[in-house]
């Protein structure tokens, strides 16, 4: 099963922000980088960070942990080509890094409205694997190609804290544990000497995973789970190594037949704001074409 292309561009037309826009014509090489750069431009603080809305449901204007994402997401996905803006944001992560080399899962609002409250609510003042595990994910993505990145010591002090956590980790939430996942198929593939560790500890959070692959999400929307594809996107991974071939199959059927009528994808979590709501949709399915692309579903 496959999706359809041109009602895709259709629906990323009148109905995506023009960040994801352009990375979805990127993703077609009809894009051009710079333009892509500075639609993520219109995000980025003074300080080196981003907010303003780039996490859809963080709509405060200042500079956010949970916004790092996003930006390497971006900083990735124009490569072989670097930006200047990807070591400032390394630079940004390390000056709100805690004294154990984690992040906070947040920072104190400026505009609380239309934010979701586990934004909101979050500690300042005590380390998140979640996001610091995420960020440093994105962020080993991003260093394949940017030497700079890679070498940032922001990411090493981070890749320590995340390894301690993850081999304390008993009884993990959904989104902790496929971010752990995420961050050690990473580090497997991109350090070396990390290599065996990263593969011991993904051997480790193997027992987490049900035969299905489905995880329920606990406090999260009705009905609200993370799939294999969410926490292995990729063929060729370790991280594909956690699910049958025939569950990452039955997956991709899924994730193409999630297409909808207007053309894009949706997601399955709750919506905070309209604006929230309706970016999450052009998010989604840039990463939907982007996973069934690189699956051989395109």
């Amino acid at each position: 099963m496959t999706f359809d292309r041109s009602v895709a561009a259709a629906f990323m037309a009148g109905h995506a922000r023009v960040l994801d826009r352009r990375r979805f014509d990127l993703l077609w090489g009809g894009g051009d980088r710079p333009g892509v750069l500075a639609a993520l431009d219109a995000y980025r603080n003074p300080d080196g960070g981003y907010g303003w809305g780039l996490e859809p449901d963080l709509r405060s204007p200042e500079s956010q942990p949970g916004a790092a994402l996003h930006a390497f997401e971006v900083f990735a996905e124009i490569a072989p080509a670097t930006s200047p803006h990807a070591v400032a944001l390394c630079d940004w992560l390390a000056s709100v890094t805690l004294p154990d080399g984690g992040l906070p899962f947040a920072l104190p609002l400026a505009v609380p409205a239309a934010t979701a409250p586990w934004w909101a609510g979050a500690p300042h003042d005590v380390s998140s694997l979640q996001i610091t595990a995420v960020s440093a994910a994105a962020a080993y993505r991003v260093a394949a190609h940017d030497p700079a990145v890679a070498a940032h010591p922001w990411l090493a002090r981070a890749t320590g804290y995340c390894l301690e956590a993850i081999e304390e980790l008993t009884d993990p939430h959904a989104y902790v544990l496929s971010f752990a996942v995420q961050f050690l198929d990473a580090v497997h593939e991109s350090v070396a000497e990390l290599r065996g560790e990263a593969a011991r500890l993904l051997e480790r959070l193997s027992g987490h995973f049900p035969a299905e692959g489905v995880l329920p999400v606990a406090g999260g929307a009705e009905g609200e789970v993370l799939r294999p594809l969410d926490v292995a996107p990729y063929p060729d991974r370790p991280a594909r190594t956690l699910f049958a071939p025939e569950v990452i199959a039955a997956d991709l059927d899924r994730l193409a037949a999630g297409q909808q009528d207007d053309g894009g994808w949706s997601v399955d979590y709750a919506r905070i704001s309209p604006a929230g709501a309706l970016e999450w949709r052009g998010a989604a399915t840039v990463r939907a074409v982007d996973v069934l692309r690189r699956n051989g579903r395109s």
